[in-house]
């Protein structure tokens, strides 16, 4: 029997998660004042961020499995970052501190800097629901 390869990875994911959160920021950007859609938005990039922190294990598995120990500590380190943004975004959402958000956002924006999402993108809008799936998680 041959090797399974599973189509769903995390790494593929956390690809489709990282061009979503560019979307989702770009548009939040857009808005000229807070509303159920910015809200929609922030809880999207919370909930996105929080995804991604959760697939790095599963990412590095594969590695430590094999002893590339430093090799999965540097991924590790290289994505520590949105368990971090995650949480404060998650307060900041819940509490609508809308300066927050933005600055989070932003920064957001800035780690994903080289992620290229074309205008005709298949991504649609990921965020329709997210600040009702956020305040469902409490």
């Amino acid at each position: 029997m041959g090797r399974l390869i599973n189509p769903e990875s995390a790494g593929k994911q956390r690809t489709q998660l990282t061009k979503s959160i560019v979307l989702a920021v770009r548009e939040l950007a857009r808005q000229t004042e807070p509303g159920t859609e910015s809200r929609d938005l922030a809880a999207f990039i919370t909930l996105a961020l929080q995804t991604i922190a959760d697939g790095i294990d599963i990412s590095v598995a594969a590695w430590e499995k094999r002893g590339y120990w430093v090799k999965a500590d540097k991924f590790r380190m290289e994505w520590m970052w949105t368990s971090q943004y995650a949480s404060k975004l998650k307060a900041a959402v819940l509490s609508e501190d809308w300066g927050t958000i933005a600055m989070l956002s932003m920064q957001t924006a800035q780690k994903f800097g080289k992620i290229q999402v074309s205008d005709n993108h298949r991504l649609g809008k990921p965020w329709t629901g997210a600040f009702r799936q956020l305040t469902a998680d409490r």
